[in-house]
């Protein structure tokens, strides 16, 4: 291949330089992935301990050496285990960011858009500004590509339609389904009292409670959308890919779930309400 140009005796050319984008992106998704979490310290433990053994090595000294040579020869089995979550969390965001998991070139076909544009918004933009007069939480899950079946079978299986009524119902605080998610699936409500992932992000400000915190930590492994009614302020969020959309007015809720869900107009922002926040990114 011929080079582009040379830095000394090293020759730069179209495949070093997609070479070094690639490696830098990953970086960045590992530091993405291990900032604001134990990992990162633990990793710092890690690496300090390996440069210790390659001075330690340089310098002659045999027998603590030997004994940080076999640490470090078991190295790379106990950082598999400890870092068994980031890993885990990094193969979803591969998987999640993959186009094979897009989706969008199987909507493109007629009868798929026709299928996604039936899901009605009105009983999701009534029940939320209802609940939110009353300070009554609710956490509800659109489901997009994402396989949702073992996050819906850790509740109760309902496949009803969906309503505002029983949006109300189910979230009713006297209700035995109310603690939990509700997951929304091939316009219909497929189950109730559903158990999220809380994020491992501790720079998530205070004022976020456990259901921003799920909705949050299930965005972070999956293409989800989740609607957020906060019980103690009343607000109404959004969350995608860990980036919070917080306060939002009905007309907000609107308009961003279309852009969301449906892939419509993302490029354009939404017409400040007077109580609208700007969105908080935590991931």
């Amino acid at each position: 291949m011929i080079p582009l140009f040379a830095i000394g005796f090293l020759e730069i050319g179209w495949l070093e330089i997609i070479d070094i984008l690639l490696v830098t992106v990953l970086l960045y998704q590992l530091y993405k992935l291990l900032t604001g979490s134990v990992a990162l310290k633990i990793f710092l433990g890690l690496l300090s301990i390996y440069l210790l053994y390659l001075v330690v090595r340089a310098a002659g000294m045999e027998l603590l050496s030997i004994i940080l040579g076999q640490f470090m020869g078991v190295g790379v089995l106990a950082a598999i285990i400890v870092f068994q979550p980031e890993i885990r969390r990094f193969l979803l965001l591969i998987g999640k960011t993959t186009a094979f998991n897009n989706d969008r070139f199987f909507k493109s076909f007629p009868w798929r858009r026709e299928q996604a544009e039936k899901l009605s918004l009105t009983p999701f933009i009534e029940a939320a500004k209802s609940l939110a007069g009353k300070n009554t939480g609710a956490l509800i899950v659109f489901s997009k590509s994402s396989e949702l079946k073992y996050y819906a079978e850790s509740g109760d299986l309902i496949d009803a339609v969906i309503s505002k009524r029983l949006l109300m119902s189910i979230f009713n605080k006297t209700s035995p389904l109310h603690d939990g998610a509700v997951i929304i699936a091939n316009n219909r409500i497929k189950a109730a009292r559903c158990i999220l992932p809380v994020t491992e992000n501790n720079d998530i400000p205070a004022s976020m409670g456990l259901r921003h915190r799920a909705a949050i930590g299930l965005t972070e492994v999956t293409d989800s959308i989740v609607l957020v009614v906060s019980e103690e302020t009343g607000q109404i969020a959004l969350v995608r890919n860990g980036e919070v959309f917080r306060n939002l007015s009905s007309a907000d809720l609107r308009v961003k779930l279309n852009q969301l869900l449906f892939d419509t107009d993302q490029q354009k922002p939404i017409a400040p309400s007077a109580s609208s926040e700007k969105p908080v990114n935590v991931a």
